[in-house]
């Protein structure tokens, strides 16, 4: 019985030093886990610096653009808008050309452009002549590009009717 006394002792004292390496053990364990703990926080934390100064300069950047994009399309609208008017002014002036010509000249130039393909050009012309100009000239002009002339002048009218 004394052996098994000095026996259960025995193990008794294994197994409390088993839970005392067991405990050190977890003790050392936690410590360990704390600081990857604290090293991931701390990479984290810089991580999200880097982030948010790098998200900031690509907003700056982004503005920048976006600023400059709306500088670039104002200044081609401007552009635009000058290329208009001087065609405008280029067409009044042609129209005031051909508002002095010969009816018969007038309507020579419009055949020929219009062989050349340019037919919207002598619309464009047509439309800012005065009537009576026109009407002379549409009876000295080939019978294809007079009633050409005559369909657009038509669709013109009802746009500009149904515009305003």
């Amino acid at each position: 019985m004394l052996r098994l006394a000095i026996l259960i002792l025995f193990f008794n004292l294994i197994s409390l030093s088993a839970q005392e390496v067991n405990s050190a053990t977890l003790v050392k364990q936690r410590i360990e886990i704390t600081e990857l703990k604290k090293d991931l926080n701390n990479f984290y934390n810089k991580k999200e610096a880097e982030y948010q100064t790098r998200k900031k300069e690509l907003d700056n950047l982004l503005a920048k653009i976006e600023k400059e994009k709306k500088e670039i399309q104002d200044l081609r609208d401007e552009n635009k808008q000058l290329l208009e008017n001087i065609k405008g002014e280029v067409d009044s002036k042609t129209a005031n050309i051909f508002n002095k010509m010969k009816p018969k000249i007038a309507a020579d130039i419009f055949n020929q452009m219009i062989r050349e393909g340019k037919i919207e050009d002598v619309f464009d012309i047509i439309i800012r002549l005065k009537e009576a100009k026109v009407t002379s000239l549409m009876k000295y002009m080939s019978p294809e590009n007079a009633s050409l002339l005559t369909q657009m002048l038509q669709d013109y009218k009802l746009n500009n009717k149904s515009e305003g």
